[in-house]
């Protein structure tokens, strides 16, 4: 093993330490770690895939991808951290997750979905879908979601109760590209950065 293979590995093992000592609302929460954030940087400057979103490469990025550190928090946990603490303390984030797969034209289609306990109203499921258009650096994409979707699968413990998915589409005319970095990536990790430098790290889920 080389170097920069050793210190990735070294510097890999040191974030999942460093993530796994918060608890879920310290991780995906927008608390931010500084130090996490500095281990991230770091790791960003050896990542193996250079171009992950080349069409070479693109194949690395297919499959389901649980988020672990959101470092200013989610579209999801930026509104749920908004309520009313005494409600706050109510709400339980099951999960948080990214599903890739290969879409035409050398664009990747995304589906991002949270599960949610909420009180009097039982477990939800959200989803967002779109498209990621990659840009000339092969590392920077275009995000635009198509749709929402929300959907009740067990209401007050009741998981037989579980009700159809609401789709909403989201007009053409109205869809609004975010900036989406993939600044690093490998077989089993992957960090990904907002316009507005929010770090995301993702970890592969096996394949069902």
């Amino acid at each position: 093993m080389n170097g920069t293979a050793a210190d990735r590995t070294t510097l890999k093992a040191e974030l999942l330490r460093q993530i796994d000592r918060l608890d879920r609302q310290q991780a995906l929460f927008p608390t931010g770690t500084p130090e996490i954030d500095r281990t991230i940087e770091q790791l960003e400057s050896l990542t193996p895939l250079a171009t992950p979103l080349h069409a070479s490469q693109q194949e690395n990025l297919v499959g389901t991808w649980a988020l672990l550190y959101a470092s200013r928090g989610t579209v999801v946990t930026r509104q749920v951290s908004s309520v009313p603490p005494w409600m706050l303390a109510s709400i339980q984030i099951q999960r948080i997750w990214q599903q890739l797969h290969l879409g035409p034209q050398a664009t990747i289609q995304a589906v991002n979905a949270a599960i949610l306990e909420l009180p009097l109203l039982g477990t939800w499921q959200l989803t967002a879908t779109g498209t990621w258009v990659g840009e000339t650096d092969d590392r920077t994409a275009k995000v635009a979601f198509d749709a929402f979707g929300f959907q009740a699968i067990d209401i007050l413990g009741q998981p037989e109760w579980r009700l159809p998915e609401l789709k909403i589409p989201v007009l053409e005319a109205f869809r609004n590209e975010a900036v989406w970095i993939t600044s690093y990536l490998d077989e089993d990790l992957r960090v990904g950065r907002g316009a507005t430098g929010n770090l995301f790290v993702f970890r592969r889920e096996p394949e069902a």
